[in-house]
């Protein structure tokens, strides 16, 4: 099981002292949180992708490859690459140049995004977004598996007989999440290509993901990739920390009462029950985080947002030191323990080139037992 942060990089007034980071402050604290992530024993770090204010992870790689320098065994991701806007060349190359940085701890999770200007902005029109993410992942799907790639789609210009480089680290090309909290044309995508698929149940209750993905580990199995358990999945969840729950709630109620996404809107104490935040302490995080297994099935990874709504730096650092002391490692033995070794743990390019390997020694046997 895999144990992780995300952020989305949103520069917000802090509302208990009316201090608004700058874009440098922020940027640097991103790259403080992933270090202390690594510092106490989480398993990846993923950023998002955004072009317009309030957020500022503009250029994910760039962000990630610094990172790359910092750590060792962090995995390095993100929560959202946009599909749609980014030429799939580009995203070829960015992230094969990132694993041969990163030694392989690389991976990415698509997504359309939630911002609809981005779409113009990038030369596209938003009423194309599932054809352009298909589309542009089909291609992106043969730049890194094909040594030449001859290639010719609706959205933009054809390739011919183009070479992308650098080739993906061991010829192993970075795993795939496909994000998505609507559309099931996304989990078919994912499951198509045996990829994993990441449901980000942090805004909405939980029967509206149980569908897609178990629409998604139906399809995973009917494509032939194994059976419904062992589809990849991976979800989100939001947490605020403290020791004592009552401390917990009075602190970050007004960080959710002002955020940008869901302030002036339901009460702490409805959101929290109806979705996967949890406010209080290590041990109602465990209890609550555990119900997502019994929820959505054995999964692979569990990324948390902590950094959001204008929370100081200093906060977010002291919640990480509670989370990977008291709750990770309960989290991790009990997930683990309960988990059917029939069902895969979560994906690393140390694994992927050795499944990579035990296919291409299985292919070469039955060849030389065919001409036998």
């Amino acid at each position: 099981m895999q144990f992780g942060i995300f952020t989305v990089g949103d520069v917000t007034t802090d509302p208990t002292t009316g201090r608004t980071p700058t874009e440098h402050e922020r940027i640097k604290a991103m790259v403080a949180i992933a270090r202390k992530a690594e510092e106490v024993g989480l398993d990846v770090f993923a950023t998002g992708e955004h072009h317009n204010p309030p957020f500022v992870p503009s250029s994910p790689t760039t962000m990630l490859g610094y990172l790359a320098g910092q750590t060792e065994k962090l995995i390095l991701s993100t929560s959202t690459t946009l599909i749609t806007t980014n030429d799939p060349v580009k995203i070829a190359e960015d992230f094969a140049m990132l694993q041969h940085l990163a030694d392989g701890r690389v991976d990415l999770m698509l997504g359309r995004g939630n911002t609809g200007p981005v779409y113009p902005w990038f030369g596209q029109d938003i009423r194309q977004g599932i054809p352009l993410a298909i589309e542009n992942y089909a291609l992106l799907h043969r730049l890194w598996r094909e040594e030449v790639v001859d290639w010719e789609g609706q959205f933009r210009t054809p390739l011919q007989s183009f070479t992308s480089t650098p080739r993906p680290l061991d010829d192993v090309p970075p795993f795939v999440w496909h994000g998505s909290i609507r559309s099931p044309e996304i989990a078919e995508q994912a499951a198509y290509y045996g990829d994993g698929f990441f449901a980000n149940h942090i805004f909405w209750p939980k029967e509206h993901f149980l569908r897609l993905i178990d629409f998604y580990r139906q399809r995973f199995a009917h494509y032939g990739h194994g059976t419904p358990e062992q589809a990849i999945v991976g979800l989100g969840g939001q947490v605020f920390l403290r020791p004592n729950s009552q401390d917990a709630v009075a602190e970050f109620r007004p960080y959710f009462d002002n955020a940008p996404v869901y302030g002036h809107g339901p009460s702490l104490e409805e959101f929290t029950e109806q979705t996967p935040l949890t406010v209080g302490s290590p041990q109602e995080v465990i209890d609550k985080t555990l119900t997502f297994r019994e929820h959505f099935g054995d999964y692979q990874r569990q990324l948390f947002l902590m950094d959001h709504a204008g929370l100081p730096l200093k906060t977010v650092l002291e919640q990480l030191d509670l989370l990977g002391a008291e709750v990770i490692p309960v989290l991790r033995k009990e997930l683990d323990a309960m988990r059917p070794a029939t069902v895969p743990d979560g994906p690393t390019h140390q694994s992927l080139l050795a499944a990579q390997q035990t296919a291409e020694k299985s292919g070469t046997e039955e060849m030389e037992a065919s001409r036998a």
